[in-house]
Formats: C-alpha cells, structure tokens, sequence
C-alpha cells in the first residue's frame, strides 16, 4: 500500500486509436500514428496526476512477446468544461459542474505487415474512489488502453485500415432518476459500418493493481481482464437495465440510476466493411461518467403498454418529478368520459374495453420547461398462462404440456427452459408448446416457462419439478393380522400397480388390495408410470394363532405417583380400564397416577385374537413429616428441636447440631439465624421420604446507652437515647423522668452513672452505661491559656471547653499582624498549631468564640493563648 502512495488516483478513462498514414520506409511495412488520449481530473491535486510523457508497449498480435517500448510525449492537454448556466440548460436544476481534462499522446511509428498485426497498450494506475459500479477499492485498481492493428491475414487491405475515431465531448449532463443521452458515436476515416457495444473495463494487471506512476514504463502482455463490478451492475449492463446503447449509433440513452455518483461507462466501436460482416478492427472508449443530483424536466413513457389481467392499467413518468408541477394524462379512451383524462402524478386508469389505445402525457403544459410524449397501450384480458408435467424419472422423457388461455388473440410463442444443469444451452432449452425433455440425473430443477399471444401479453412462469431415480411409491408399513382376519394393504403412487404373490389376495392390479394370508407372507407391489419407469416395495404381513401378553406382577407404590404399567405382547391394539388416571388407555404400556389402589385390566387384540391381563397397584402414602414449629433463641443459647411423622429422619444443613439422624437434636450456641430441613421415612410400604423446613431464628441485641460520658452544668436536662431494641430500663431511676423508654430526660444535681438494660420479647438482653458529670458553674465557653502541640497526645489541641451549651457556632485564631490562621465550629472544633499545612512558631494567639447555651442565651468569649514548642 505504501508504494501507491504517490500515485495519480485520478484517471477518468480515455480510449486509443490509429490512423494509417501510407507505407513505411523499409519494403513491407506501414506507417501508422497513434494516438492515446487519457481523461482525468481538471484540477492537478497529485504531482503524479499529469505524465508529460509516458511509455507505450508494442506486442505481436499472435504471440504477445514485447516488440518494443516507445516513449512519447503529450502533444497537448485541454480542460472539456460542460456549461451549467441557466441559458444553457433552461429546464435542468442544480446543474453539475463538469470538467475532465484531455491529455493526448502520439507518435508515428513503422510496423511490418505481418499475418496477424500487433497489440498496442499502456497501462497506470490508478482510477478515483468510490465508483458505484465497481466493487471498492476502486482507486487501487488502474486501467489499460489498448488498440489491435490487424495484420493481412483477415485481407490484403486490412494493414491500410485507419480506425474509427471517437469524439471528445465528455462532459453529458446526467440526472439521477432521470431520462439522458450521452453520444458515444464515432467518425470512420474508411466509411466502414460501425457497430455499437457496452464492454467491460480493463484493469491494469491481472491482480487489479497496476504499478507505476508517470514512471511506470511497461505494460503487461494481453490478455486483458475486466474490472471487477458491484452486482447487478456488469460490463454489458453498466448503468442498470433502463440504460441501453444504439448498436447503431453509439448514442446511449434510458434513464439514470437512482444513486448519484461515478460509474465506469465502456463502449467498443466495431468496424465493418461497408457492406459485408467482415470485421476490421475495434476500438474501446472508456470513461468515468457522473451521475449528479441534478432535476431535469422530461416526459418519458415505456414505449408500450400491456394489461393482461383485467382492463386496469397504472402509468408513471418514468424520470423525476421534481421539477415538474403538473401533469397531464389523457388515456386515448373516450369511451371512459370524465375519467379519460387524470392530472394525478401516478394515475391508474380502468379501460372501457379490450383494444389498443394511445396515452398522452404532457408536463408542466403551458410552462416554458415543458415536455410531452405518447404511448401505445394494449388491453387484451384474460391471459392466464400455465402448464402441466408427466413423468418423474431420470432417464426417461418427460413432457411438458401448455395449458395457458387467453381470452383475446391466440397463443403464439413458447419458450422453456427445463433448468437441467447437465444438459447443453439448446437441449435446455425449447420453443415447442409441448416439448419433452429427458433429465441424466435425479434432482431438483427450476423450470422457466415464458409464454405470449399475438396481442402482446407476455407472462413468465416458474416451478420446481422433483427428478427421481425411481417412481414415488410408498406402502403399508409390515404388519401383522390373525389367522382368521383379512387386511387390506395400501400403496400411493402415480402409474399402474402390480402385486406378487397371487396368494389369498383381492386383485394384483389395484392399489388397495384385500389380502387373508394363513400362513406368513411378503407382498410386493411393482410401480409402472406412464412413460416406462418401474419400482419395487415390499410389506410383510406376519400370520398369528393367537395373541401374546404378559403383565408385570403386583406392586405397591406411593400414593400419586406416575407407574409404568408394563407388558409384553405381539398385539397391535391396547386398551386399558378404567382409564381416568392413565395418560393414554390405548398404549401398550400407559403411566398410571393412582390415587387409591386400583386394579387395571388390559384387553390386547390382533383383528379377532384376542388376550387380557391385570395389574393391581397398592398405594400406600408418604409420611407426613413434621419439624416442628420455628423458635427463636438468644445469642449463646442452644436449642432443642423435634421432628414427627416417621421412623427415620435426617436433617440438613448439620450445623451447631449434636446429631443429624434422630427426631430429637440439639442445636448448640448457633450464631445466625439456620432453616432446618427434616427429611422423614417410614416402613409402611411408601420408601420415598417427605420433608418439612423450621426456622430457628437467633436474636442478638447490643445495647447503646449512648455516648460513654457527657457532662452538664446544674440546672441543665439531659436528654439520654439509648437503644438496641424494644424495651428499655434505667437504673439508678434518680432525676429520671421516665426510667422505661429509651430517651428519658434527666436532671441530675451530683455526678451519676446511669446503666440502661434493653431486652426483646424473647427475653434476650445487653446492658450499657452513660456517666454523667455535672458541673456546679453556670453555662460557659472554657478556654486554657497554653497548649503544646508537639505530637505526645497530651494538650495538643487548642479547644474550647463548652459547659452547658447547646452549641459552639464560631471559634477562631488569629496571629498578632490580624492573619486568621483557623476558623471552626462545633463542640469538637480545636486548632493543631498549623497553619497552611506548616507548624506555626512559638508565640501569643488571639482567639475568639461564640456559642449558645442550653438556655438560647448567646455567649461570646476572647483572650489570648500561648503555643509552646
């Protein structure tokens, strides 16, 4: 990828051709000039976009070996601008500007006049990226310019021929969506007839990667091989299917695809003597058209209309609607009144009766940017075209029957295509009404039939056949019947039916025979269809004297669950009583779901053998397993548990318990919170256990009294909170207002301890205690005059000492130049000595605080405080 990176990714396509300028100046040859033009951008936005020189490869035509290379020089160079004024293009909106750039190389050159001639190219990369037709990355992949001068071996004169010559007008307006032409017509020097193609675009390399720049100086042997397109887009189908090429004038015309952008656009130009089909030579123009998003007004019709199936018809005009504010229809049936004529964009119209009509359609009628146009309409309902197949096999013929009508006019063309991947192009194909048609191999195939009348009508039809080795046939599985009954086989297929042995049997030529065998017999049927094709099937028919049946014995099991009834017999029918708890009284082995004990009774029969049994299934119940009812116990207390119901027990998880296989264990100190699950057996008959789940719940409680000490000063209420859980008790009760709640509000006069017990329902407790210091002072802010922060956690922080107050809202340092070096609030605010995250030095500090006691009265206090260090 790097060694592109100077490359010109701006070729648009160009195309070469030759002129033939009289014999050469050594016996046998011709002299010839040729002529490369090659587009590309206008504007030389990459050094290596324009060659002033380049090398062209010479190759003999028979053999590709490189003759020589040549390097020639440009001879001229011309910018091809479209005009996209308003004057220029009057009914056309959002006109692109346009502009490629035509660069022309040529040299004169003697050749020998050889059998076959000689292949000229030159080859670089690279093409612009993006193109919609091709597959990306289109601008890695480059292009070849290439032109056969032919030799005498086609005719005498054919190294005299000078080639035909397209135009350099490459700059056609085309609007997406919409009707355009573009001419591609060339000028002959010889007046040879000219036919016209779409052809695919050279790479420059077989890889799709051309090397070389300006530099590039050879070009790679032929032959040559085509870009890669997007589908749907090909080589012959460059623009979608509404664009074709005049094969006689080269004038490209239809309407454009719906997506803007660059398509790569390939026309070759044969040459013929006037006259006759001898082919002369060919030239190959390619070019990088551009599909704009431009608006142009035009009325465009298909060129016929056909309404085969009843007399409506729908109609559109076939290019954008974007400039166009009117629409004018008339349907050319006068029979319809009123509704011969529409100025709807997209109007059906219902004729009046079968025939052939003229529509019309103007748009934008008396505007300046005005266009109409007609078109034939033909009404011939009904034609319903079909067919019908017989045969199936491979190797034999099959035939095809049309059976299509049509109620005006007469069928009168078939075409099929059987879809048989083996066969050559024309024995796949046929235009008989009834063809047959033999398959080699057994298959699938998708056939086409395509059907008309001479009205016009047209109609594809499609349908997959099914090719066998042999004939579909399918029988009565093997069976078997009592000696004294008669059965009656059945066979499907379509032909005639053959049955062997001729033995106790209804008819050997039907395909539901009766048959009564007395003694084991294999029955064959031969499948013949009608055109040949026969297989053979076979059923055995095994002959009983009497039924087999033996039941299993007796059980018991526990009530309710699913029981397999089983038996072993040679019937073919079973049924069962009573049948309400089995899942299906007429198999040979049902799930019984008794609820009781119950005896079943089977009766087993082949026709008119007969043999029954019974079974008897006991039900005996599950324990009824009981763990008890759910406890809850105090932290660091066991508990005893009890299950019942059975003779055996087990209990899961085995957590704190003593024992994990006896009705009656002990859960010892658990920790948490345990779900216990008993699982209980008996001996009654019923070995399934059943299981029962207790929870033992472990009540923790850790009282809280609260902070661990307070003080108060005399006269102030303290409101205590304990808690922990439910119910609450203090003790001492002294200065208490309520000793059992958990927020009692106390006046103490001394110092006291206050111990608050809080328990549960369950009995389970925890104690805590509070300390209570009172002061004898009135409510103040206390402040130490000195403190020592140095680390030793003794008076490291300066704080006051609140007593009695409901809050400290402000306390603040300052430094003897006024600095405020701490501001906090709240009981805890103290200062460390610091002071922007560096130890303030030894010295007097200012300090101020204010607060609020426990009576609102506000207090506010200064002084000064000494920082030792």
């Amino acid at each position: 990828m790097i060694a592109y990176a100077t490359f010109a990714a701006h070729t648009k396509g160009g195309w070469m051709y030759y002129s033939y300028l009289g014999p050469g100046t050594a016996p046998n040859t011709a002299r010839y000039k040729i002529t490369l033009k090659i587009a590309t951008k206008c504007i030389l936005d990459n050094p290596a976009q324009f060659c002033a020189s380049v090398v062209i490869s010479i190759f003999e035509a028979d053999n590709y070996h490189l003759l020589e290379k040549q390097s020639v020089l440009y001879t001229s160079s011309v910018d091809i601008h479209n005009c996209n004024l308003p004057q220029c293009h009057p009914c056309t909106s959002f006109i692109p500007d346009l502009c490629v750039k035509i660069t022309t190389y040529e040299f004169i050159k003697d050749l020998p006049i050889t059998s076959d001639g000689f292949i000229i190219s030159y080859q670089r990369c690279c093409r612009i990226s993006g193109i919609i037709n091709m597959k990306p990355p289109s601008d890695l992949v480059g292009d070849t310019w290439t032109i056969q001068i032919p030799g005498n071996a086609l005719s005498p004169l054919a190294p005299l021929n000078s080639s035909a010559i397209f135009p350099q007008n490459d700059t056609a307006i085309i609007c997406r969506d919409n009707y355009f032409t573009y001419n591609f017509g060339a000028f002959d020097p010889d007046n040879d007839s000219l036919s016209y193609t779409f052809t695919d675009a050279y790479v420059g390399t077989p890889d799709g990667i051309t090397g070389g720049s300006c530099s590039n100086n050879l070009a790679l042997p032929p032959p040559y091989f085509s870009i890669d397109y997007m589908p749907p887009y090909s080589g012959t189908n460059p623009m979608g299917n509404a664009v074709t090429i005049d094969p006689s004038t080269g004038m490209v015309i239809g309407v454009a695809p719906d997506v803007s952008g660059i398509y790569v656009l390939t026309v070759t130009v044969s040459e013929y003597i006037r006259g006759t089909t001898i082919k002369k030579g060919e030239v190959r123009k390619s070019l990088h058209v551009e599909v704009a998003d431009c608006i142009t007004t035009k009325a465009l019709l298909a060129p016929e209309y056909y309404s085969c199936d009843d007399f409506d018809v729908s109609f559109k005009n076939l290019t954008s609607g974007y400039t166009i504010l009117s629409y004018d229809w008339n349907f050319g049936d006068p029979a319809s009144g009123i509704d011969n004529t529409s100025s709807q964009q997209f109007p059906t119209h219902t004729y009046s009766g079968p025939g052939e009509y003229t529509v019309t359609l103007v748009v934008n009628r008396g505007n300046f940017c005005s266009d109409s146009t007609t078109s034939v309409v033909k009404v011939y309902p009904v034609f319903d075209p079909g067919f019908t197949i017989e045969g199936q096999c491979k190797n034999t013929a099959i035939q095809f029957n049309d059976i299509t009508t049509t109620t005006y006019g007469n069928v009168n063309s078939w075409s099929w295509n059987f879809g048989d991947f083996n066969a050559s192009i024309q024995n796949n194909s046929s235009l008989l009404q009834n063809p047959t048609h033999v398959y080699t191999s057994a298959s699938t195939y998708g056939v086409f039939f395509i059907v008309t009348n001479d009205k016009g009508c047209r109609d594809t039809i499609s349908r997959d056949i099914v090719i066998r080795d042999l004939p579909a046939l399918a029988l009565t599985n093997d069976t078997l019947i009592c000696y004294i009954d008669t059965l009656q086989l059945h066979a499907t297929g379509s032909g005639s039916f053959m049955w062997s042995p001729n033995y106790n049997i209804s008819n050997i030529n039907i395909p539901d025979p009766l048959v009564s065998p007395d003694v084991p017999t294999t029955y064959y049927a031969i499948l013949t269809d009608g055109f040949g094709c026969s297989v053979t099937d076979s059923v055995k028919v095994d002959v009983k004297l009497f039924v087999t049946l033996v039941a299993a014995g007796d059980s018991t099991i526990c009530r309710g669950d699913p029981t397999i009834l089983r038996v072993s017999s040679d019937a073919l029918h079973y049924l069962w009583s009573p049948a309400g708890s089995l899942n299906n009284a007429t198999l040979k082995q049902p799930t019984a779901t008794a609820l009781a004990t119950t005896t079943y009774h089977v009766v087993a029969n082949i026709g008119k053998c007969v043999a029954e049994e019974d079974i008897t299934l006991a039900t005996v119940p599950y324990p009824v397993a009981n763990a008890g009812p759910d406890q809850t116990i105090c932290f660091g207390s066991s508990a005893q548990l009890h299950a019942t119901g059975g003779s055996f027990y087990g209990w899961s998880p085995a957590a704190f318990l003593n024992a994990r296989n006896i009705a009656d264990p002990v859960s010892v100190n658990p920790a948490n919170n345990v779900r216990y699950i008993v699982s209980v057996r008996d001996t009654l008959g019923c070995p399934k256990p059943s299981s029962d789940t207790m929870v033992l719940n472990v009540s923790k409680i850790k009282a809280d009294a609260g902070p661990g000490d307070t003080s108060v000063v005399i006269g102030q209420p303290l409101q205590l909170n304990a808690s922990g859980s439910t119910n609450f008790s203090w003790t001492p009760s002294t200065w208490l207002n309520n000793p059992f709640i958990n927020n009692p509000v106390a006046l103490p006069q001394n110092n006291i301890e206050y111990v608050v017990r809080v328990s549960n329902a369950s009995g389970c407790y925890d104690t805590d205690s509070i300390f209570v210091k009172v002061f004898k002072l009135k409510p103040d802010l206390y402040v130490p005059n000195a403190f020592t922060p140095n680390g030793d956690g003794d008076n490291d922080i300066f704080r006051p000492i609140p007593i009695g107050m409901k809050s400290m809202d402000i306390f603040t340092i300052y430094n003897r130049w006024g600095q405020r070096l701490y501001s906090g609030k709240g009981n805890g605010a103290g200062w460390v000595g610091n002071f922007g995250g560096r130890p303030q030095e030894a010295a007097t500090y200012v300090w101020y605080a204010e607060g609020v006691d426990y009576l609102n009265n506000k207090i506010k206090r200064k002084g000064t405080v000494v920082l030792i260090r």
